[in-house]
């Protein structure tokens, strides 16, 4: 289906978001009489301190036809299989844990997992560390990466870490190869019509710039979704306490691990992301439990940099979404539709299938807003479902050395499916069976679930007595199976170098 007349269409702001959203439309609609236009302020600079990304970000690339070898050696990127989190629940006797990024080997093995799980819940002694039942975990500790020869039969996912200024840079490089019009300006106002649609943009210099669809990839300021249009936000502030974050870069050691690490601190938590050319550090913490300044020392502490003249970089946060992600001829895209922490790296996920989703609900609707409320039903859901996730990081926490870890944990704000989900847990009632009914929706399915819940060690006393037997992780020879995957790969090194030779 293609629009009747020439669409055309003006990206406000750039950034990651301007940029992904910029290439996805061009590549979707390069056969048709669509004119994309992108508008950037040189007066605004972008947040730039994302650096994970999902599996997703691997899909986004093979839609854009763009290979790993033309952008990860240009963004410094390295490969991420992995996040493993650091001392979140100490009281459980587990220092730290792991969620993998699933492939089609874990087919095989996160049956035994999940059914371990469940049976450690009925008190029996089994393993249930996520890390040793995924091959993502167990390639992580190895220090090895995700490629495979071409023999190797099973498809393997994986996420990347990058220097994000760098990845806004090389997509509108692309972008503009692929005929986006791209301008720098400054918007001095927005004009509206007697609708309330959004009629043009005019710039500093008076120049009116119209369009039949505006993007609004502002990032917090979300100057026409909020500013213009007044689109109503919902704060997660309820459940989501932070609302800061202090980042600095540090040298790199060339170890370059596969994942990303997550230190809990006494506010809040600290990332450490490995690229290529430099470590990305950033400390995500609550402003209400701890200053700025204070937090700064604490991170600069752990980093052991609390002499060095490296200046650190502090940011404010927005944690919640708007209750439209489109409203009348304007979607938001990015910080500008809502921010969710950083915890699981689901910013740019959450950008991707906003955009894949409105072209889809656009082109459904034979290039009209038919399908405006479907769309903001299924965004708003989708944010939703995964602040119930970041949420169950803070709720489980056994932490006890500060008033934010204990506040968390009292904390009673969850929704009905994140409270149906620890009731089913903590009952011991099958964990599968609940991701299979038709009323029971998660962006994180049930195996990222368990690798949480068995992660932070969230389990009942062990019986006294004990059978002995049970284990699946040693019954099935899960450490076999793994280790003998794992033959397939080079390390994470190796893998890095060849796309600098390929």
């Amino acid at each position: 289906m293609a629009p009747n007349k020439p669409l055309n269409i003006v990206i406000l702001g750039g950034g990651t978001a301007g940029w992904m959203a910029a290439n996805l439309f061009a590549k979707r609609w390069a056969s048709l009489q669509v004119n994309i236009k992108l508008i950037e302020s040189p007066n605004v600079s972008t947040i730039g301190v994302g650096e994970g990304s999902t599996p997703s970000l691997k899909h986004f690339f093979k839609t854009i036809e763009v290979a790993e070898s033309d952008w990860m050696p240009a963004c410094k990127a390295t490969y991420k299989l992995n996040i493993k989190f650091d001392q979140w629940s100490p009281q459980s006797g587990i220092k730290s844990y792991s969620h993998p990024f699933t492939t089609q080997v874990d087919l095989h093995t996160s049956s035994a997992f999940m059914t371990n799980a469940r049976t450690r819940r009925l008190g029996l002694r089994v393993n249930t560390q996520p890390e040793d039942f995924l091959l993502n975990g167990v390639l992580a500790a190895q220090g090895k990466g995700p490629i495979t020869p071409e023999n190797f039969p099973f498809a393997i996912e994986y996420g990347y870490h990058f220097d994000s200024k760098l990845l806004g840079e090389f997509l509108s490089k692309l972008a503009q190869t692929r005929g986006v019009n791209y301008q720098q300006q400054h918007i001095q106002s927005v004009i509206q019509q007697p609708n309330g649609n959004i009629a043009a943009l005019v710039t500093e210099q008076g120049e009116r710039i119209e369009a039949d669809l505006f993007v609004d990839c502002t990032g917090f300021a979300s100057v026409l979704m909020q500013k213009s249009l007044k689109a109503e936000f919902d704060s997660f502030s309820s459940n989501l306490f932070n609302n800061s974050a202090v980042v600095v870069q540090t040298e790199s050691d060339q170890e370059f691990s596969a994942e990303t690490i997550s230190t809990a601190m006494s506010a809040g938590w600290i990332w450490k992301i490995p690229l290529t050319s430099r470590y990305g550090n950033g400390y995500v913490f609550s402003s209400d439990f701890i200053s700025k300044d204070n937090a700064e020392l604490e991170f600069r502490k752990h980093l052991g940099i609390v002499d060095d003249d490296l200046d650190c970089h502090h940011l404010d946060m927005r944690v919640g979404q708007l209750k439209q992600h489109w409203k009348k001829n304007c979607i938001a895209i990015g910080l500008s539709q809502g921010f969710i922490e950083p915890l699981e790296a689901t910013a740019l996920h959450l950008v991707q299938i906003s955009i894949e989703a409105f072209i889809d609900y656009y082109e459904k609707g034979d290039f009209s807003d038919r399908y405006k409320d479907n769309y903001n039903r299924d965004i708003y859901n989708r944010f939703e479902s995964v602040r119930d996730y970041i949420v169950a990081h803070y709720k489980l926490n056994s932490r006890e050395d500060s008033e934010y870890w204990r506040a968390n944990r009292n904390n009673t704000h969850l929704s009905t499916n994140l409270s149906r989900l620890l009731d089913c847990w903590f009952r011991k009632d099958d964990f599968r069976q609940l991701f299979q009914e038709g009323n029971f929706q998660s962006h994180f399915d049930a195996v990222s679930w368990n690798c949480l819940l068995a992660g932070y060690g969230a389990f009942p006393p062990l019986a006294n007595n004990q059978p002995g037997q049970g284990d699946l992780y040693k019954e099935l020879k899960v450490h076999e199976f793994l280790a003998g995957c794992s033959l397939n790969f080079e390390s994470h090194k190796s893998n890095l170098h060849k796309l600098l030779t390929s």
